[in-house]
């Protein structure tokens, strides 16, 4: 047996805050509303689905943390400075090298994890 993922499912405390952090600061496009509380977004191939729930807490001053969602760059420098205007809140700010090249670390308004990557020689 195999697998593989086919879709991302974040849980969010306020679907529109969450619609509109993801779109106007990561740049994704709302794909379909399937309801008041539940809406995916195109992200080349593979989808993102967002879900309010009641549930879904977080703590900004947490240190430890679940997944982080890896996404791509060209331009990890352009990429920093675009999210500094938009006033993210960085964990790592500074393009660090990683194994497959540069990264930084930031995290949505309700703690959720994400890295930009810039590959080095791929």
């Amino acid at each position: 047996m195999s697998s593989q993922v086919c879709v991302i499912s974040i849980n969010v405390p306020n679907l529109n805050e969450a619609i509109d952090f993801y779109t106007h600061t990561l740049g994704f496009e709302v794909n379909k509303q399937y309801g008041p509380k539940i809406v995916s977004l195109v992200h080349g191939e593979l989808p993102i689905v967002l879900e309010e729930n009641e549930n879904a807490a977080y703590n900004h001053d947490e240190k430890i943390t679940g997944v982080a969602l890896g996404l791509r760059t060209e331009d990890i420098y352009e990429t920093v400075k675009f999210l500094k205007q938009k006033e993210v809140n960085f964990i790592v700010d500074e393009p660090t090298n990683c194994p497959p090249g540069k990264y930084i670390s930031f995290r949505d308004p309700f703690g959720n994890i994400f890295e930009y990557i810039q590959f080095e020689n791929m």
